[in-house]
């Protein structure tokens, strides 16, 4: 069951409710919030602190939750830095075993990320394209430019059609 924490606008309401002398039991069936939850609360205020102040409290304490991040032994790091100049990437690294590195390529790619290495020595791989590149699949280099085709008076070809005269084959533009 996943754990959802008290945010300040509940904080808040908490607070009112207690300088109002509202028992523990209604105001956590009001904020829809366990008894515990509510009591933590209400005994932090008790002891003449404010809500601002248990929410800073818990931003503390937050600090220390979740996983911590992972770091490599010294020896392991210097190996990894070895290889990586040699041209080696974090997955062939972790993949070939020849020495056992506590973590996953994947990690290594995020320790990369977060600057626990230096990025600009990973080998650049991929289809990268130069700036500047341009495409050349699928364009047509035997067709003619607007320019050199062979043009007809706009106010000949509108009056021919104002006429209802058929158009000659001649005087049409065709891409060759």
């Amino acid at each position: 069951m996943t754990d959802t924490h008290l945010i300040t606008d509940e904080l808040v309401i908490i607070e009112s409710y207690f300088y109002q002398h509202t028992p523990v039991s209604k105001i956590s069936k009001l904020v829809g919030r366990g008894h515990q939850t509510v009591h933590n609360v209400v005994a932090f205020l008790r002891a003449g602190h404010t809500a601002l102040d248990f929410y800073k409290r818990y931003k503390a304490n937050k600090q220390r939750c979740g996983r911590k991040r992972t770091r490599l032994p010294e020896d392991q790091h210097t190996y990894v830095a070895e290889k990586v100049a040699q041209g080696w990437t974090p997955d062939v690294i972790t993949g070939r075993r020849e020495r056992k590195i506590q973590c996953s390529g994947r990690t290594l790619y995020r320790m990369f990320k977060r600057k626990d290495f230096d990025v600009s020595t990973l080998p650049m791989k991929g289809k990268r394209k130069p700036n500047g590149h341009k495409e050349r699949r699928g364009r047509q280099t035997f067709r003619r430019k607007t320019s050199q085709r062979e043009t007809i008076p706009t106010s000949q070809r509108n009056l021919d059609i104002w006429k209802g005269t058929p158009l000659s084959v001649s005087t049409i533009k065709v891409p060759l």
